[in-house]
């Protein structure tokens, strides 16, 4: 069996396509990409994400996705110019060796990290979904065994005009069976407590996490860590700068709260860095970012140092999200997956068949060979970013 072709499929829905949008309310076709305040990052009027598509020389495929919410045709570009010269004729089931390819193509250049591992991830999981599909055996089967076929997530963000109505949302989603929650805010101490109380209020059974997207100094992280101990929050996502390690490891010291972090890193020696200065209690790798094979690393090392891991997922679509659940099956030291109510229905969309999910948040490990989904190819061409 030998790699015959990769193809990649940078995609776009406006809001309008899909329903709904992670970044907005905007409408209209892609008019260009905007800041979101007070978060730093630029946002897309829709959903965009890349796919890759590698097939064999006997007809078999393999799908993944890279998490790329802002121009998916960059590591497009990098799939096609510099990976896929690398991995057409070999072996597909050969993963580990691809990876280490991949990787070693690179690496000196400090390409380890950014659209190249994006573009690598999608790859990886495509690479995955084929091995899986050669031995007719799940991705979770191959990465040596389920923990879990039922794997518990938690709901990212809780929308509202105010306090009051994220509350009530947070009510009517904690009476249908969810009991765990993460707060995107980081608008300002006293903003985001008012906000923390008001969900938090809304069942006596709940837990509820905060997520301060990078913007708080240090001084500011301790003030907040220090109402969170007291509240017993589940955890502390993203307080500081990305790049402040020993920022996070002070204040890991400081509060009773876990640091969590990880969504920004792409492989497993940022996260070794991490954990060995004891700077992140929660690891949050992106599958979308990191690659099946690189997640289970990380997550192995999660498992070593006592770090508890909860996998990122956010914009992304259907293949990123079953690669994600796949990981987090696999994993020993499993928190919880994350996931958006407003997202499922837009990464379903461009699946025959949907993920599902129940009522209390657990994901059901599709038990198909490899990723256990089979993607909408049509769908996937109509909506080629150009």
């Amino acid at each position: 069996m030998k790699i015959q072709r990769v193809e990649t499929f940078p995609v776009f829905l406006s809001q309008r396509e899909a329903g709904d949008s992670y970044a907005g309310s905007a409408t209209i076709p892609h008019g260009g990409y905007r800041l979101n305040p007070p978060w730093r990052s630029l946002y897309s009027p829709g959903y965009e994400s890349l796919f890759v598509k590698i097939t064999t020389d006997d007809g078999l495929v393999g799908w993944g996705e890279a998490l790329a919410p802002v121009a998916p045709e960059v590591p497009a570009t990098i799939v096609d110019r510099i990976l896929a010269p690398l991995l057409v004729g070999m072996d597909p089931r050969a993963v580990r060796v691809l990876w280490h390819r991949m990787t070693e193509s690179m690496r000196e250049r400090g390409h380890l990290v950014g659209h190249q591992a994006d573009a690598m991830a999608a790859v990886d999981i495509a690479l995955w979904d084929l091995w899986g599909k050669a031995l007719d055996s799940p991705v979770a089967a191959l990465a040596g065994g389920a923990f879990t076929d039922s794997v518990p997530s938690y709901v990212s963000g809780i929308r509202g005009a105010d306090d009051a109505e994220k509350r009530d949302r947070a009510r009517e989603l904690a009476e249908r069976g969810i009991r765990r929650f993460k707060l995107h805010l980081g608008s300002g101490i006293a903003t985001d407590l008012a906000t923390y109380d008001a969900v938090r209020s809304a069942h006596p059974d709940i837990t509820v996490a905060l997520d301060a997207h990078w913007q708080y100094s240090l001084g500011e992280a301790k003030l907040l860590g220090r109402e969170l101990d007291d509240r017993r929050a589940w955890f502390f996502e993203a307080p500081l700068a990305p790049e402040d390690v020993e920022g996070h490891r002070e204040l890991a010291e400081y509060i009773a709260t876990p640091v969590a972090v990880g969504e920004a890193m792409r492989n497993r020696f940022e996260f070794a860095d991490w954990m060995q200065r004891r700077a992140v209690r929660v690891a949050q790798p992106d599958i979308g970012r990191t690659g099946i094979t690189e997640g289970l690393a990380i997550a192995m090392l999660g498992d070593a140092y006592g770090v508890q891991v909860a996998p990122h997922h956010s914009a992304a679509f259907g293949v990123v999200m079953a690669a994600g659940v796949h990981v987090s099956a696999a994993t020993p030291a499993l928190l919880a997956f994350e996931y958006q109510p407003y997202t499922v229905g837009v990464a379903n969309r461009l699946l025959v068949d949907p993920l599902r999910i129940d009522d209390a948040g657990y994901f059901a490990l599709p038990a198909a060979p490899g990723l256990g989904i089979k993607v909408d190819e049509a769908a996937v061409r109509r909506y080629i970013l150009d």
